[in-house]
C-alpha cells in the first residue's frame, strides 16, 4: 500500500487506481467486528436490507414479524464500541405495519424521505420517512415475493413486482396506479431486477426456472430468456429448453456496471451472464447452497478489482470472485440461515486498520443481518 501511496503522490497513479487498490485489500480482509453491533429490534427472522445510496448512513430492515426499521449507521458517540441504533421503526403496534412477513425493503434511489416495502399480506406501500405513513398503497392477489425501483431512470418512475401470479406487474409511482403487466412465466415470480446500466431493461426469476430479460418500452414479449446451454439441444431436455436453472430461481443481481448478470437456484447453482446477449459464461462457482423457498438476497462488491460477489450459504455468508467463480472466503459469526446481505462500499475494512485516532472505517460484515 505505501508503494500505491507514493506513486500517487508523485502523480504516477491515478485516483481510481488506489481506490480499487485499497478497496480490494480490505475486502480480502474482512471478518467479524468484535466492536460494532446493530440493535435487535425484531422478533423474528429478517428477510431483507438495504442502505440508502444517497449518504450511505440509513438502513432499512424487514423482518418476519412484519416490523420495518431503520438504523443509523454512523457512530457520533467517539466510543470505539457501540451500537447503531434504531432511529425509528413501524412496529405491531403501528395501524399501518404489515400483517404478515415483509420480503422486500428498498430506499427511493434519490432520496431518504421515502422507502418502499412489499410483504405476504399482498400489499406493497410506499412509505413517508418522517411520517412512517404509507402515502400509497398497492394491493395485489397474491403474496408478493418482490419488488425493485430501478437506480438510475430518469424517464420512469416504475416499481417491478414480482407475486404469486406469473405476471410480473409494473407500478407507476406518479399516478399511484398498476399501468402493465409482462407475461411470458409460468409460475411465481421471486426476483426482479433492473438494470443500473440501462433504465428500460428489467430482468425478472421465477419458480418455472426461467430467467427473462425484458425491455418495458416493448410490448411483444421479453428480449430473450436464459439458456444454461447456451443454445446446445444436445444437452437440453425437450422439457428443459431455455431454462436458466434446473429448479426454481430465487436469486437476481447485477453487476455494478450492468454488463453481468447473477442468478442462484435451488440447484444449488450460481451462473454469471452477459446481459446484453443473454450468454452463459460458463463461470463455475461450484455448490451453491441455496434451501430459500423464497427470493434470496446476495450481493456484489463495487470498486474492487477483481469484484467479489457475497452469498448467503447456510449460517454464513460464501465470498467467491466474479468472474473466475473462486470461493475466497466464508464469513462466519451468525447462529442461524442468513437470508439476506448487503454490500457498503464506504465501510469494507477489517477491525484491524482501526485506530481511536483514525477515521472511522468498519467491516460491511457488521451489516450482513441474520434471517
Amino acid at each position: 500500500m505505501l508503494g500505491f501511496l507514493t506513486a500517487r503522490r508523485a502523480g504516477l497513479d491515478d485516483p481510481l487506481r488506489l481506490r480499487r487498490a485499497e478497496s480490494t485489500r480490505r475486502v480480502l480482509g474482512l471478518q467479524l467486528n468484535p466492536d460494532r453491533d446493530v440493535d435487535r429490534i425484531h422478533g423474528n427472522g429478517i428477510n431483507t436490507i438495504d442502505i440508502e445510496a444517497v449518504e450511505g448512513r440509513y438502513m432499512l430492515s424487514g423482518g418476519a414479524d412484519g416490523v420495518i426499521v431503520i438504523y443509523d449507521l454512523e457512530n457520533f458517540s467517539g466510543k470505539l464500541q457501540y451500537s447503531c441504533k434504531a432511529v425509528c421503526t413501524v412496529g405491531r403496534s403501528s395501524r399501518y405495519v404489515h400483517k404478515f412477513s415483509v420480503e422486500t425493503v428498498q430506499w427511493y434511489p434519490y432520496d431518504t424521505g421515502m422507502f418502499v416495502s412489499s410483504s405476504f399480506d399482498k400489499t406493497m406501500k410506499v412509505w413517508d420517512t418522517e411520517t412512517l405513513k404509507p402515502a400509497e398503497v398497492f394491493q395485489f392477489e397474491g403474496n408478493v415475493y418482490c419488488h425493485h425501483l430501478s437506480p438510475i431512470a430518469r424517464k420512469h418512475s416504475l416499481i417491478a413486482v414480482g407475486t404469486t401470479n406469473p405476471k410480473i406487474q409494473l407500478c407507476d409511482l406518479k399516478s399511484g396506479s398498476r399501468i402493465h403487466i409482462l407475461q411470458g412465466h409460468r409460475a411465481e415470480v421471486l426476483s426482479v431486477r433492473w438494470s443500473p446500466r440501462y433504465e428500460h431493461i428489467l430482468a425478472t426469476a421465477s419458480a418455472d426456472s426461467k430467467v427473462k430479460v425484458w425491455d418495458v418500452r416493448r410490448a411483444s414479449g421479453s428480449l430473450f430468456t436464459l439458456d444454461q446451454h447456451n443454445g446446445d439441444k444436445s444437452k437440453a431436455s425437450s422439457e428443459a429448453v431455455n431454462t436458466a436453472h434446473n429448479g426454481r430461481v430465487n436469486g437476481l443481481c447485477f453487476t455494478g456496471d450492468g454488463l453481468y448478470l447473477l442468478t442462484t437456484g435451488t440447484d444449488d447453482r450460481m451462473r454469471l451472464w452477459n446481459s446484453a446477449t443473454g450468454e452463459n459464461t460458463l463461470v463455475n462457482y461450484g455448490k451453491v447452497c441455496n434451501e430459500s423457498r423464497k427470493r434470496l438476497q446476495f450481493t456484489v462488491s463495487r470498486g474492487c478489482s477483481p469484484e467479489f460477489v457475497f452469498v448467503p450459504c447456510g449460517s454464513s455468508v460464501a465470498v467467491y470472485t466474479l468472474h473466475t467463480g473462486e470461493l475466497v472466503t466464508m464469513l462466519r459469526g451468525h447462529y442461524n440461515s442468513v437470508d439476506c446481505c448487503e454490500f457498503h462500499p464506504d465501510y469494507q475494512v477489517s477491525p484491524s486498520d482501526l485506530s481511536p485516532h483514525s477515521q472511522e472505517w468498519f467491516s460491511k460484515w457488521d451489516f450482513i443481518i441474520n434471517g
